[in-house]
This record gives C-alpha cells, structure tokens and sequence, in this order.
C-alpha cells in the first residue's frame, strides 16, 4: 500500500469496505475491478501482519510463559 500515512486497522477495514462497494458497481470497468482488487489485497496483507504482531505482543504480555486464547 503506497499511502503517505500509515491506516489503522479499522481505517483498512473502511477503506476495503469501500473498496467492495465500488467492484460490485455495474459502472465499475474491468481495468478499475483489477486495479481495485490490487489494492484491496494488498489492504488484507497489511491488516494480516498488522493482527499478527498485535496477537504476539498479547501473548508476550501473558507473562510466566503461559499462552492463554482470547
């Protein structure tokens, strides 16, 4: 993703929200649809990594070496 500022997880959400909205539009052209999906995969990418290192962090923070599911 080739965006000035870094997007939270809930402004990639929003973003491919929209990003749908306008593939699923009757006006959309297959040159836009391609240039869309593109984006919105690699939107799914960052936000795959971002929960990743988040979900590690939580199990760091368990402390005593144990991993408890949340």
């Amino acid at each position: 993703m080739s965006e000035e500022k870094k997007l939270t997880i809930e402004e990639a959400f929003a973003k491919l929200d929209d990003t749908i909205k306008e593939m699923e539009s009757e006006d959309v052209t297959l040159e836009r649809s391609f240039a869309l999906y593109k984006s919105g995969m690699e939107m799914i990418e960052n936000c795959t990594k971002e929960i990743d290192l988040v979900e590690k962090k939580v199990l760091e923070l368990s402390g005593n070496g144990e991993t408890h599911e949340f």
